[in-house]
């Protein structure tokens, strides 16, 4: 087994190699502008770390959010291609799981993302393997009372202190996470998403309402 994770739901752009039993190479960088040129020389640097080629990797991993419309699509995209070319499966995961996963916590606590427009991709956890509710997007003043005593991981408790005064790491996504998360769903049977992006809304880019459509005559 070898398990290729890529994530671009979150500021981070994130691989990494899995071989069912440990993490053999990662590499994460943050900056939100620049997902399409990061990724795939990511990719590359992993691999190279790991001494594997890519046509040695048996499953493709991805996040698939929820996140923003232009980053989350970079990593989906290369993932489906990867797949496509290596004929391999590839697998979802929601990326708050693999946020959960990484705090390793064992009680109750939120994760929370930066949705932009003053508002979280958020959903709240038994511990860092059990997700209670599904994903959804909402402004922070709304969850404050919700999420009251509860530690909250993720970004969006760092932006919004007042709304979530526990804050806890990590704020980005780790691929590493997620590959410990796919290869402990792999082994146990657990199930997957399908590896299609989980947007919570329509994306801020939007055709202006009157736009006039011109057709040759």
């Amino acid at each position: 087994m070898l398990l290729l994770a890529v994530d671009t739901a979150t500021p981070a752009v994130t691989v990494a190699l899995h071989d069912g039993s440990a993490v053999l190479a990662a590499e994460r960088r943050t900056d939100a502008r620049r997902h399409g040129e990061l990724l795939l020389p990511a990719v590359d640097r992993v691999l190279a770390r790991a001494g594997r080629s890519l046509d040695a990797v048996t499953e493709v991993i991805v996040g698939v959010g929820p996140g923003p419309y232009t980053g989350l699509r970079v990593g989906l995209t290369t993932a489906l291609t990867f797949g496509s070319a290596l004929g391999v499966p590839v697998r979802g995961l929601c990326s708050l799981d693999g946020l959960a996963y990484a705090s390793g916590l064992d009680g109750p606590f939120v994760v929370a993302t930066d949705a932009r427009r003053k508002e979280v991709y958020w959903a709240r956890y038994a511990d860092f393997r059990t997700r209670l509710t599904e994903p959804a997007v909402d402004r922070p003043a709304e969850l404050a009372e919700r999420c009251a005593g509860l530690p909250v991981v993720g970004a969006g408790a760092t932006l919004y202190p007042d709304a979530f005064p526990d804050a806890r790491g990590p704020e980005h996504q780790s691929a590493e996470a997620l590959a410990e998360l796919a290869a402990e769903r792999l082994a146990g049977g657990g199930e997957f998403l399908d590896p299609l992006p989980l947007y919570l809304r329509r994306p801020d880019a939007q055709v202006p309402k009157n736009y006039k459509v011109v057709t040759p005559k």
